[in-house]
C-alpha cells in the first residue's frame, strides 16, 4: 500500500501467534508469557490487537491448520497486518513457508515482527534483514535436525545396551521408571506360560495358527491392554515372529538385530523349530525328522486334523523278516480308534494323480503358445500392482515423517508414537515384501509357469523314478494339503496344477484360448476331492464344462 509520496504505508495492526509444546512451558515459553511479552512490545509499538492465535500443531512437518486460519485472517482485511511472534521458531522451524510468507510481505499484506530477534520483516525490508530472518529459520531447523540425531543416537545407544525402544510383546509388560530410576520390561507372569505354551504346541507341526487361534482363546491369553482383547490370527503371525522372545530385539525398519538383557520366554531352538513349521520347511512334528518316509509330516488325518505318523512294521514269513510301512491316522467310522494304511495304498493313489496332469506333445505345445501369448496381460497386472504398492510405501513415509516430529515437539506421548509407528513400519515390511515378490513375478512368470506346464506333464515319470527326498519335494510342489479319511486320500492342487488337471484335454484347452489364463480356464477353485473316486472325475470334467 503507498501513500501519495510512493511511500510504504507501515501496519497499524496486529495479530499474535503463541505456540508452545510442553517443552517449552518447563523452558518459560508458555503461551501465557509469550502474549505476555508481544503486548507490551505491540504496546511500545503503537499496534492494535486485533485477535491472538495460540496453538499447539507441529511447526515442521503436516497441514498446520491454525497457522493457516491466522494468515487467512490477515489477508481478510484491506490493510497491512503485523503477524507478532516471541521469535522466529514460534513461527516456523523450516523454510517450508518461506515462500507464502514472502509473497504476502511483497503484497503488503502482512508484515513479520519477531520479539527476541529484534527483526521485523516488511516489503522494504532491505536485503540484510531478509537475509537475518533466513538465518534464523536455518537455525530453527538446525535444532530439530540436531534433536533428531540426539534422538537416533540415543536410541541406538538404547539398542546397543539392550534395552528396547517400543512397545513390549505380550508375555512381557512395562514398568515405568521416576526421574531418578529408568523404567524397564518384566516377563508377565500372567500371560508369559501362555505365550510359552503357543511357541511349543505350534513347534510341533501339528497346529496351524488358525487352530492356535482357538487353542489360545480356550486358554485365555489375551493382549496386553485388556482381558477383552483376544489374540487374532494376524497377532500371533507376528508374536511367532519375534524373537524378543528367546532374546533378541529386531528394529524393523532396519532388520538390525540386537541381542536384549530381559528374561526369555522360550529358546531359541523352539523359536526355529516354529520358523520351519510356519516356512514350511518342516511340515512334521520334529519327533520323527530322521525317518525317511515319502509322506513324513505332509499328510493330515481327516479326523483329528493332526499329522499322520508314517510307521515300519515287521513281520517274519516264510521267507524272512519282511518290512512294511502303515501310515497311522484316526478310523472314520470309530475315531476314537487308530487305523493303519498301507503306505502303497496312498502312493497308488498319489500316482493316480501324476499320471492325470500328463499332457501330450500337442497339447504341451498349444499349452505354452498360450502362455507365451497371454504373457502380457499378467505383466501389466504387475506393474499397476507395483505403482499402486509405491505409492502406499510413499504415504507411508510421510506418515512415519508427521509422527517423528509431533515427538520432537512433544505433541505425541511416547507410547502413542511407538504404538502408531510399529503398525505402519510393519505394512511398510509387508509392502517392500510384496513388491519384491511383484518385481520378481514380472521378470520370471512367464518362464516359471512354462517350466511348471514341463514338470506336470512328466510329473508321473519324475515322481516314480525318485528318491523319497525327492518325491517330498514334488508332493509338496503340487499338492497344497493332503488329507487321510480312512483309506482314501483327498487333496486340494496347488495353482497352477489345479487348473492342468481341471482342463487336461485338448478341446477344453482349445475353447479358452481367448480367455486369461487364471481367470477363465477353469473359474471354479479346487475342492477336496478323494482320488480313488470316479466322481472326482466328473466333477472336475462338470468344472471345465461350466
Amino acid at each position: 500500500m503507498k501513500g501519495k509520496n510512493n511511500t510504504f504505508e507501515r501496519a497499524k495492526k496486529a495479530i499474535v501467534l503463541a505456540r508452545v509444546s510442553s517443552k517449552d512451558q518447563e523452558e518459560g515459553y508458555s503461551t501465557d508469557a509469550q502474549k505476555y511479552r508481544i503486548r507490551e512490545y505491540c504496546q511500545r509499538q503503537g499496534l492494535e490487537i486485533l485477535e491472538t492465535f495460540e496453538f499447539t500443531e507441529s511447526s515442521t512437518k503436516g497441514e498446520r491448520k491454525q497457522f493457516m486460519a491466522a494468515l487467512n485472517f490477515a489477508k481478510k482485511h484491506k490493510e497491512t497486518i503485523a503477524i507478532v511472534t516471541d521469535k522466529v521458531d514460534r513461527m516456523q522451524r523450516s523454510f517450508k513457508e518461506t515462500p507464502l510468507l514472502n509473497d504476502l510481505v511483497e503484497k503488503a499484506k502482512i508484515e513479520l515482527h519477531f520479539y527476541t530477534e529484534n527483526c521485523v520483516i516488511h516489503k522494504n525490508s532491505s536485503s540484510q534483514e531478509r537475509m537475518m530472518w533466513n538465518v534464523h529459520v536455518m537455525m530453527a531447523q538446525s535444532y530439530v535436525d540436531s534433536m533428531r540425531d540426539n534422538i537416533n543416537r540415543s536410541i541406538a545407544q538404547k539398542l546397543r545396551d539392550g534395552e528396547w525402544i517400543s512397545t513390549a510383546p505380550v508375555g512381557y509388560l512395562h514398568e515405568k521408571g521416576d526421574k531418578k530410576t529408568k523404567g524397564t520390561i518384566y516377563v508377565d507372569k500372567e500371560r508369559a506360560p501362555l505365550v510359552k505354551k503357543f511357541f511349543e504346541e505350534y513347534a510341533t507341526g501339528s497346529y496351524t495358527l488358525a487352530d492356535m487361534v482357538k487353542k489360545v482363546k480356550e486358554w485365555g491369553l489375551t493382549n496386553s491392554r485388556g482381558n477383552q482383547g483376544y489374540l487374532s490370527k494376524s497377532h500371533l503371525h507376528k508374536i511367532v515372529q519375534d524373537p524378543f522372545y528367546y532374546g533378541v530385539m529386531k528394529v524393523k525398519n532396519t532388520g538390525k538385530e540386537y541381542p536384549h538383557h530381559y528374561e526369555r520366554i522360550i529358546t531359541k531352538e523352539v523359536f526355529d523349530a516354529c520358523q520351519a513349521v510356519r516356512l514350511g520347511w518342516n511340515k512334521k512334528p520334529f519327533k520323527y525328522r530322521a525317518i525317511d518316509f515319502v509322506f513324513r509330516g505332509l499328510i493330515k488325518c481327516g479326523v483329528t486334523g493332526h499329522t499322520v505318523v508314517s510307521e515300519r512294521h515287521k513281520r517274519k514269513t516264510s521267507k524272512g523278516e519282511k518290512t512294511w510301512i502303515y501310515l497311522r491316522a484316526r478310523n472314520p467310522e470309530k475315531p476314537e480308534k487308530n487305523i493303519w494304511v498301507k503306505e502303497e495304498k496312498v502312493l497308488e493313489q498319489v500316482e493316480e494323480v501324476f499320471k492325470r496332469l500328463t499332457l501330450n506333445p500337442e497339447m504341451l505345445a498349444r499349452v505354452i503358445g498360450y502362455i507365451e501369448k497371454t504373457s502380457a496381460v499378467e505383466k501389466d497386472f504387475h506393474i499397476e500392482q507395483v505403482k499402486s504398492l509405491e505409492k502406499e510405501l510413499i504415504t507411508i513415509k510421510n506418515k512415519i515423517d508427521k509422527l517423528t516430529h509431533l515427538l520432537l515437539e512433544d505433541n505425541i506421548a511416547q507410547e502413542d508414537f511407538d504404538s502408531m509407528r510399529d503398525k505402519l513400519s510393519s505394512r511398510r515390511k509387508d509392502i517392500i515384501d510384496q513388491l519384491d515378490k511383484h518385481i520378481d513375478a514380472d521378470d520370471n512368470f512367464t518362464n516359471t509357469l512354462i517350466d511348471l506346464v514341463k514338470i506336470s506333464s512328466k510329473a508321473h515319470e519324475i515322481f516314480i523314478s525318485s528318491t523319497n527326498e525327492k518325491k517330498r519335494r514334488l508332493l509338496n510342489l503340487v499338492f497344497l494339503n493332503l488329507t487321510l479319511n480312512g483309506e482314501r486320500l483327498e487333496y486340494t492342487l496347488r495353482s497352477p496344477f489345479d487348473e492342468f488337471i481341471k482342463c487336461s484335454n485338448f478341446e477344453e484347452w482349445c475353447g479358452r484360448e481367448d480367455s486369461n489364463f487364471h481367470g477363465q480356464i477353469c473359474p471354479q477353485r479346487p475342492q477336496r476331492c478323494a482320488s480313488t473316486s470316479s466322481a472326482t472325475t466328473a466333477s472336475y470334467k462338470k468344472n471345465c464344462a461350466n
